[in-house]
């Protein structure tokens, strides 16, 4: 029983210990640096957009291919081979759709990313929250042994509960790690994307 208390005290404080870097996002759990929104200038050295900003929206065969190059199942090969077609059918009106395809693209794919940040430091907070629980029971299941006349059932259905929310915490741990890629990942996406649309402006 000794051995489970010292267990779970190591894990909780393992998946605490990191705490963010940066004091202005206190919830952020990532070993990356967290960057709120992407910045137009590092994406896109094309022409300005300040003329078809909220234009694509209006445009259904833009709408349609920006969800596309957007959604995460459609692998960046696959995109970036739509996105060659797309403004090869464009003929005179290439510059006019690549500028709305990227617009779109930049909306979309920062509305993502701002969603799965968000939604990693929701998940901080509760972490931070459940550790917290975790060491108040582990402190009173110690408590609990050092009592005589012992109470093994109240003991043993303490430990179990401990054992079933520490095990909740560590899997929690490894989804974060694995989504703390995704902002990065959606950084490449739309960096890669731009080039392409860039590349068949000229």
């Amino acid at each position: 029983m000794r051995v489970l208390v010292l267990a779970v005290m190591a894990i909780v404080l393992s998946g605490t210990a990191v705490r963010a870097a940066d004091p202005r996002y206190p919830d952020w759990p990532c070993t990356q640096a967290k960057v709120p929104e992407i910045s137009l200038a590092a994406v896109w050295a094309g022409p300005p957009l300040d003329d078809v900003q909220n234009k694509w929206k209006d445009d259904a065969k833009v709408s349609a291919l920006v969800a596309k190059l957007s959604a995460r199942k459609t692998p960046l090969d696959e995109a970036e081979k739509l996105v060659k077609e797309f403004l090869a059918a464009s003929a005179s009106d290439k510059t006019a759709n690549a500028k709305l395809l990227f617009a779109g693209l930049f909306d979309t794919l920062n509305a993502q990313r701002s969603q799965v940040m968000n939604g990693l430091e929701r998940v901080s907070r509760k972490q931070r929250e459940a550790a917290d629980k975790i060491r108040e029971e582990t402190l009173a299941l110690q408590a609990l042994q050092g009592v005589t006349p012992r109470d093994d059932a109240k003991i043993e259905a303490l430990s179990n509960e401990l054992i079933w929310k520490t095990r909740i915490f560590e899997d929690r741990h490894k989804v974060v790690r694995f989504v703390c890629e995704v902002p990065t990942t959606i950084d490449q996406r739309l960096f890669a994307l731009g080039r392409v649309i860039q590349q068949e402006m000229e």
